[in-house]
């Protein structure tokens, strides 16, 4: 008596499965679990193909809740069943589908790209937190994605984005403050994207034409913010006053002064919104620390993005990922009258005054 080849012996058992009880489907599908994952010794990948066909057959049979704990299982293999799995990462329940998504090996960047395109909002944000992912998944992510799904993408520190994915974040960050802020807070997010960013918020919206051109034209380094001399202050201020009393003194116009360069335009805007001395505004433009110029940008009630603008193109290196925390803690904590009362009579004012008689004495020692 012949014996039946294995692929007939496998048919033979797809049958078997199709019109098997319900119940024993599951013990089925537990039996094969196990083999799966307590074979150490025997080749994944051929157990894999032979049980690939006969576990399509019974995500057809059993209740969700088993194919929930198929989906976990499989998930953690390094090589699981491909069909099996892309059935599962293809499902319309996120529970089941989700955990293959987010860390199956067995899925490709093509089977990714396909659900990306054509799935929901929980499983785009699975695909999202996949460490590592391809890099054109991000880009179909971003285009076909809800905001959430943008956001987990740029916290997932593993994601390596394209000129073309920033430049689709970009433009989704023209109309979305809270993209905005989570793509210039990323750790690697380059300096030519975030002045990108701020370029973008310092004026009118101008669409897709605008996000596309090339990154590389916003590389330049920031400006490191040479004092000018007291004329130069002398010819800012009646413009700058002038702007103040027709209301156009606003986070607008003082976040292009920073972006531009113009020190001493930015130095007398802050003066003349918070009050203060053109030397205490000096002073926290140049000292190490951020937490006057913070207080400053605060007590001339600028908003936050426009104070992280004056912080980044301050000096001729980026302002790193800390350094923002700590600043948008202080900007977000501190009370209006705080601001104003310590920039103008408190500490950063004394430290400043005595700076410019230390600088005075000199100079006059200087010249005997």
């Amino acid at each position: 008596m012949m014996a039946n080849p294995p692929a007939d012996i496998l048919v033979e058992l797809e049958d078997a499965v199709a019109t098997c009880p319900l119940d024993r489907c599951t013990r089925i599908l537990s039996g094969i679990l196990q083999l799966l994952t307590s074979s150490r010794e025997r080749p994944q990948e051929l157990l894999a193909d032979v049980t690939d066909g006969v576990l399509l057959r019974l995500t057809e049979r059993v209740e969700a809740s088993a194919l929930i704990d198929l989906s976990m299982i499989l998930a953690e293999l390094k090589v699981a069943p491909p069909k099996t799995v892309r059935r599962l990462a293809s499902h319309h329940d996120p529970e089941v589908a989700c955990p293959v998504l987010l860390r199956s090996q067995s899925l490709s960047a093509a089977d990714l790209k396909s659900i990306a395109a054509a799935t929901g909002e929980r499983q785009q944000c699975a695909i999202a937190a996949r460490a590592p992912i391809d890099p054109k998944v991000i880009e179909t992510l971003i285009e076909r994605g809800a905001r959430s799904v943008c956001i987990t993408l740029i916290g997932n520190t593993e994601a390596r984005f394209s000129d073309a994915a920033y430049v689709a974040l970009v433009e989704r960050c023209l109309t979305d403050d809270e993209l905005t802020k989570a793509l210039a807070l990323r750790p690697n997010t380059p300096d030519a994207v975030t002045r990108k960013l701020l370029s973008a918020s310092a004026g009118p919206k101008s669409g897709m034409e605008k996000s596309t051109v090339s990154l590389q034209a916003a590389t330049a380094a920031p400006i490191a913010p040479k004092l000018p001399c007291s004329a130069a202050y002398a010819r800012a201020r009646p413009e700058i006053v002038a702007l103040n009393r027709i209301g156009k003194l606003n986070d607008s116009t003082v976040n292009r002064f920073a972006i531009r360069g113009e020190t001493a335009n930015l130095v007398t805007a802050l003066s003349v919104l918070s009050g203060t001395p053109i030397e205490i505004i000096e002073h926290v433009m140049t000292d190490d620390d951020c937490e006057g110029l913070v207080m400053a940008c605060r007590a001339s009630r600028l908003n936050w993005q426009t104070t992280f603008a004056i912080l980044s193109n301050r000096s001729g290196k980026r302002v790193s990922f800390a350094e923002r925390e700590r600043a948008q803690h202080i900007f977000e904590t501190l009370l209006l009258s705080t601001s104003q009362w310590t920039v103008r009579w408190g500490d950063i004012a004394a430290n400043a005054k005595e700076s410019s008689r230390g600088n005075r004495g000199v100079s006059m020692g200087s010249s005997r």
